[in-house]
């Protein structure tokens, strides 16, 4: 629901302690412009997201009696002290609309691989510009409260004993504190399956890959990656008893699942010699269709391609493909949909990139081939100097349309379309 609200701007002292200013309003941003935080649809923050400091930034707020915008240099509480402006990471299932607002200072550093969100205060809230994409309920916070994870992780490490998959998500669990695979120890849900430490692509944003002196990833890449039996030994014991199953290849933690086709071929086949039951997905790139074919061909269920544009030049510049094109991403979406794959867009979001007129009518088009069920919207995670920095001259000028304007313009044009965030259960 939308609130009618005037935000107080958030800053941070020099210790990391967060205030509201007791004058300024908060802003959000996109394509480099600034709007007032009041002026778009504001939820109160959900709980589980976590707010962040901004380092070498400094908050920029509106001064609501001149109407011009401010750039707080000091702490009013304690002046000639530093502050640093505030950003919101939103739970799961939550897509934002603005960016944060700030002032860039020689002591700015590119920020962790999170996504970053406009946030003010209002009503003794903390408000965010985002709307619930998805109703489904498998990440947020309630569910993960007071469990015993070290205990799930070694009954889990018991149950199947030397299980390289299983060590994989102990680790996921206790040290990168990984929802997903959060979920497989306490049975339920969708169960992760990573396979592949390497990859054909390059992403600006990869959480699990970064190169020296840029942006650090939150998590280090599958080193020891499991075979088939291992895989198809966790996803039949996953599907057997947790409520709607979903067992997905391609996950933070790894690189492009599709370089390890034998092993998905295989551990494919021996899910589906043991039980019919369950939802086999795959988190792709799509970059090899005849790989993709086979899969189909073995019993894959569900496909979802991450993408963070359907312009090539803007494909090209994010991903960085190596060995392949955006013609064969479309091909595999083709040759999926064909094989009765059901196929999702994993569509990474960027406030001022995604709402363009420009992106849209791309994206219409890839839809108007009917191939594409629905669409995962995804909050970018990436420091936003960094994208601009890499993407800028694609980001197209004037006001975009608005990330949930945009959602409700494609709902329209194709009734049948899905929006989301998780990948489906697909059985009854």
């Amino acid at each position: 629901m939308k609130m009618k609200l005037s935000p107080r701007l958030l800053y941070a002292d020099e210790k990391g302690r967060i205030y509201d200013h007791p004058e300024l309003l908060a802003l959000g941003e996109t394509n480099d412009t600034l709007f007032p935080l009041g002026s778009a649809d504001l939820i109160d923050v959900p709980q589980g997201s976590e707010l962040f400091t901004l380092p070498g930034r400094l908050p920029v707020g509106l001064n609501p009696v001149t109407g011009k915008n401010v750039i707080l240099k000091e702490d009013p509480l304690h002046p000639g002290h530093p502050v640093s402006a505030v950003s919101a990471f939103l739970s799961p299932a939550y897509t934002r609309i603005l960016n944060p607002a700030y002032a860039i200072t020689p002591k700015s550093v590119h920020l962790p691989l999170f996504a970053y969100t406009a946030v003010g205060f209002a009503n003794g809230n903390f408000v965010a510009p985002a709307w619930r994409v998805d109703p489904d309920q498998r990440q947020d916070f309630r569910h993960f409260e007071n469990k015993d994870y070290k205990k799930a992780v070694v009954e889990a490490l018991d149950e199947l004993p030397g299980n390289k998959l299983v060590e994989q998500l102990s680790t996921c669990v206790l040290e990168y504190g990984c929802a997903a695979a959060k979920n497989y120890v306490l049975h339920r849900w969708e169960c992760p399956l990573p396979t592949s430490p390497a990859c054909n692509a390059e992403c600006l944003g990869c959480v699990s890959s970064q190169p020296s002196g840029c942006c650090p990833a939150p998590q280090r890449r599958l080193q020891a990656p499991p075979g088939a039996k291992d895989v198809a030994d966790v996803a039949v014991l996953h599907i057997s008893r947790a409520k709607r199953p979903v067992v997905s290849f391609g996950q933070g933690c790894e690189g492009e699942p599709l370089l390890k086709f034998d092993v998905l071929e295989k551990s494919i086949g021996l899910i589906r010699e043991s039980t019919k039951k369950g939802t086999i997905n795959l988190n792709t790139n799509a970059s090899l269709p005849g790989k993709v074919r086979a899969l189909a061909e073995a019993g894959l269920d569900a496909m979802r391609v991450t993408m963070i544009s359907a312009r090539r030049k803007v494909y090209n510049a994010y991903h960085k493909p190596r060995g392949y094109t955006l013609d064969d991403v479309f091909e595999s979406i083709r040759i999926a949909a064909s094989a009765g794959v059901h196929v999702s867009l994993n569509l990474l979001t960027f406030p001022g990139l995604t709402d363009s007129t420009i992106e849209l009518d791309k994206l219409r088009a890839l839809l108007d081939k009917g191939w594409i069920k629905g669409i995962q919207l995804r909050n970018l995670n990436i420091d936003p100097e960094l994208l601009k920095a890499e993407l800028g001259r694609f980001l197209p000028p004037g006001k975009p349309g608005g990330m949930k304007k945009i959602a409700g313009k494609l709902k329209r044009s194709y009734p049948g379309l899905w929006l989301g965030y998780y990948n489906p259960y697909l059985g009854e």
